[in-house]
């Protein structure tokens, strides 16, 4: 959505910048995230009721992806809820709305903060279970951060690519409904995979 606002203002410049600035703080929040897991994993250790009780969300929320893929729209969801969208909108207008530059860099990192903890419940199943498999292969403080950040490389990717295209072709098409639905089935199908595993080879973990 902001994309498709920042295409409108036919300035390249502008739209790399605030595009930019939006992922690039996203990625910020959301390594202090995993840092935040790594460190209590570290610090409460990774016990076998641990492992299972990460094991027994991973198919819970695996489970309430694919549901939405059969059944869209029922019941709970682990997608941003529909009455925190117009307040999001109405502030990626207001950052568009800025006659200069700081404004508007300072009014999109705010944003990129906002919506990374809306979207906390959604995305926080696959970064726990990362840090917790991280925890037990024992790789040291240094090294766990590091990989702590090649996650949030490969969790930027997609969106710095995306932001790329755009701003190379002044176009932004919106991912379709189906193609969200897909996705959601998809990232259910690896969350049951990955918490099996944790509850019934938490070995393949080493």
């Amino acid at each position: 959505f902001l994309l498709s606002l920042l295409v409108r203002l036919r300035d390249r410049r502008r739209m790399a910048l605030i595009a930019g600035t939006f992922v690039l703080v996203s990625g910020a929040v959301y390594y202090a995230f995993m840092a935040a897991w790594l460190n209590v994993f570290l610090l409460v250790g990774l016990s076998t009721p641990l492992l299972w009780l990460l094991g027994g969300a991973a198919l819970a929320i695996g489970a309430l992806n694919v549901r939405d893929f059969l059944r869209p729209g029922r019941g709970f969801t682990l997608s941003i809820p529909d009455r925190a969208k117009p307040g999001l909108y109405a502030r990626m207008r207001a950052v568009l709305g800025a006659d200069t530059p700081l404004p508007a860099l300072a009014g999109v990192a705010a944003l990129a903060v906002v919506v990374n903890f809306i979207e906390l419940l959604c995305t926080a199943g696959f970064p726990a279970i990362y840090t917790a498999v991280l925890t037990r292969q024992e790789v040291g403080p240094l090294a766990s951060y590091a990989y702590l950040g090649l996650y949030i490389l490969g969790y930027l990717a997609d969106d710095a690519l995306m932001v790329a295209s755009a701003v190379l072709a002044l176009s932004s098409h919106k991912l379709s409904e189906r193609a969200g639905r897909r996705l959601k089935l998809l990232s259910g199908m690896v969350m049951l995979a990955l918490g099996a595993v944790m509850i019934l080879r938490p070995e393949w973990l080493q």
